[in-house]
């Protein structure tokens, strides 16, 4: 965060509060809900606004003592580059009348955004530290004040929705189904926030049809593209035109899985209920050690192909504002009661847009199960940079299958069967090299007492 405390012949001593970087690759950021306004007291730790980063809406939580003097960027201001000025504090006792006529221009103006440092899903994902030089210095002038970086911790995850005006994951999207327009929508939730029962008591003004009936309007709905949704359509558009694709299926029976998770889930007195995604993850651990190259990542920078030596698994999960991948990290020395307390952890802080970055940054490679939905039979996925691989799970089904030696027509027997796709990066996993991690990975959870050794 910058700061700057000066003393112009107009203004009594004040500090200058700059547009935080609240993650790697944050050049700019949208202004959502001030939790302060001018003349209220700040303590460290107490949230002064809610951001939108490229990643996230997120608490920006103030360190330092103060009162908020002026706000310089209203709630719902966009593309704000990191560095710029945003508010004014000054210290408890002083005057906060003089600064009703400070513009952005006394805090030493705006700047352009400085360029996005390039994005590894490896990296760490801690917010860098003030002096990284992931903000800009600002403009130095005689008679304006100068910013100098100040510490910025402790922000958390929040829903990455479009926060003008506030409106519940929910209650978004039946808006959306219904074509009422939320701008309209007057919130009765804490601090004005549009509810679910506010959407459904929505009554058009004058008795006009929603935008999309049949009444008159137009026939669809635009809604604006949420930073994280366009960092998610920007990644997956760079993996699919830089990471040549190949994609290996096959046909893997879970009978005796699914009775191993019954027995288990049986005997477990409610202290954990496993799933069959918990053991196709701590599978695609075992084929992650046992084929490594899969477990790698491309490196073209450095001219290197990485071999990861721990099997950290991102768990694809869908949620209110797109699709997150949690990590299980070393997947490799968990047992499958951690694996799947992990799980239900990560995917429902996941859901709740609670995550840290280093939640869901990072990963060696990728799992996305759409079993849940009977109608997916079988998928491909797109690769997430710059890991080498990735593993699509369809569908659990009942297939009739002959029994060895009978010649009658009715000697068969009911095998549940599921048909899974990885995706390999050519550039780092030879097609060889993919269809014998399918063949482990086939192996061990056709046999899935080895998942327990």
């Amino acid at each position: 965060m910058g700061t700057a405390d000066v003393t112009p012949p107009a203004f009594p001593p004040h500090t200058v509060v700059s547009m935080p970087a609240l993650s790697p690759t944050m050049t700019a950021g949208n202004i959502g809900t001030w939790q302060k306004k001018a003349g209220d007291s700040l303590s460290p730790g107490d949230v002064l606004v809610e951001i939108e980063t490229d990643k996230a809406q997120m608490d920006f939580e103030f360190q330092e003592e103060g009162v908020l003097a002026k706000i310089l960027k209203d709630a719902g201001e966009k593309d704000v580059a990191v560095g710029n000025p945003i508010a004014v504090m000054v210290e408890e006792g002083e005057d906060i009348a003089p600064f009703e006529s400070f513009t952005l221009e006394d805090a030493g103006g705006e700047k352009a955004a400085p360029a996005p440092p390039k994005e590894e899903a490896s990296e760490s994902s801690e917010p860098p530290a003030s002096s990284s030089g992931t903000a800009p210095p600002a403009a130095k002038e005689e008679s304006k004040p100068t910013a100098t970086e100040s510490e910025s911790t402790g922000a958390r995850l929040q829903t990455s929705l479009e926060r003008e005006p506030a409106i519940s994951p929910r209650a978004k999207v039946l808006a959306l189904e219904r074509g009422v327009p939320i701008k309209e929508v007057k919130g009765t939730g804490p601090n004005g926030r549009v509810t679910e029962a506010d959407i459904e008591k929505y009554k058009p003004a004058g008795g006009a049809a929603p935008a999309g009936s049949s009444t008159g309007g137009p026939a669809y709905v635009d809604s604006p593209a949420s930073s994280m949704r366009k960092t998610i359509a920007n990644r997956l558009v760079q993996s699919v035109n830089e990471n040549p694709h190949y994609f290996v299926s096959s046909t893997v029976s879970v009978s005796k899985l699914l009775k191993l998770r019954q027995a288990l889930n049986a005997s477990a007195d409610g202290r954990y209920k496993l799933s069959l995604n918990d053991f196709l993850i701590k599978a695609c651990g075992v084929a992650c050690v046992k084929v490594p190259a899969v477990n790698s990542s491309w490196r073209g920078d450095e001219g290197v192909i990485r071999e990861h030596k721990s099997v950290d698994v991102s768990v694809a999960v869908a949620t209110p504002v797109g699709l997150m991948t949690p990590i299980v990290k070393s997947v490799q020395g968990l047992g499958l009661e951690s694996i799947s307390a992990q799980v239900k952890d990560l995917g429902k802080r996941a859901r709740d847009g609670k995550l840290k970055p280093e939640e869901y940054q990072g990963g060696t490679f990728t799992i996305s199960n759409m079993g849940m939905n009977p109608a997916v039979e079988r998928f491909t996925a797109v690769i997430n940079p710059p890991q080498a691989g990735i593993l699509a799970v369809g569908t659990t089904k009942k297939v009739a299958v002959p029994v060895e030696g009978a010649d009658s027509v009715d000697g068969v027997e009911w095998d549940e069967q599921i048909v899974v796709t990885g995706s390999f990066d050519h550039k780092v996993v030879d097609g060889a090299v993919g269809g014998e991690w399918i063949r482990e990975f086939k192996k061990v959870v056709e046999n899935p007492l080895e998942l327990l050794l």
